[in-house]
């Protein structure tokens, strides 16, 4: 199951560790992770994109055909104990998060249609998969937003995503109880300036490899 999940085009799942505490300069340039990194007592829980091909009608007519597909990343984020809740892991996990998509965006998305037939064939023939940048004019491959599903009575999760710009669709919650809520701008400048704003400095990418 767990390579299954690494290999799947339609989904991407981060483990949150507590942050490591090397001391500044401390294994600079170093790609490896020490023995404990994240061993397991020190995982906090996981964040989770889903994506998907969501048909939109623009005609309310209930004859009128889809007439746009959009490409849906569904974020489903988890702080597993309790003893960790309002510390900031949450939001660390969620913005560190947003910014590895936002940089990452065109290369998620083109494995995702390159990965599902079925999604390469619905975007294709409704000519919706790329966006054209107003600035370069360059076409790229980009989400037409990103979406969470929050039970109703979560005021906790609900304040975090709003915090993070994710707005509610609608009023009322859906038959499950739960508001969906979605966020369309996903320029790395803005996530940027949201991980500076909340303090949260010293995100890095590196290549998963434990040192031996």
């Amino acid at each position: 199951m767990q390579q299954s999940w690494r290999q799947d085009a339609d989904k991407l799942t981060f483990i949150a560790c507590l942050p490591l505490s090397r001391d500044d300069g401390e294994g600079a340039g170093d790609d490896s992770l020490n023995e404990d990194d994240d061993a397991s007592y020190r995982m906090l829980g996981d964040i989770n994109l889903f994506l998907r091909v969501e048909e939109e009608e623009i005609d309310e007519n209930e004859n009128a055909a889809p007439t746009s597909s959009q490409i849906i990343g569904e974020i489903e984020l988890m702080i597993a104990e309790k003893q960790n809740h309002r510390k900031g892991f949450g939001r660390a996990a969620l913005l560190s998060f947003l910014k590895y998509v936002a940089d990452h965006e065109e290369a998620i998305v083109s494995e995702f249609i390159n990965g599902d037939p079925i999604a390469k064939g619905t975007l294709s023939a409704s000519g919706s998969a790329s966006t054209t940048d107003s600035e370069t004019g360059k076409s790229s491959l980009k989400f037409s937003c990103l979406s969470a599903k929050i039970g109703q009575t979560n005021a906790k999760s609900l304040a975090l995503f709003e915090s993070a710009h994710f707005r509610k669709i609608s009023d009322e919650p859906s038959y499950f109880g739960e508001f969906e809520l979605r966020r369309a701008d996903l320029s790395p400048r803005m996530v940027d300036g949201e991980l500076s704003g909340y303090g949260i400095t010293g995100y890095a990418e590196l290549t998963y490899r434990k040192a031996q």
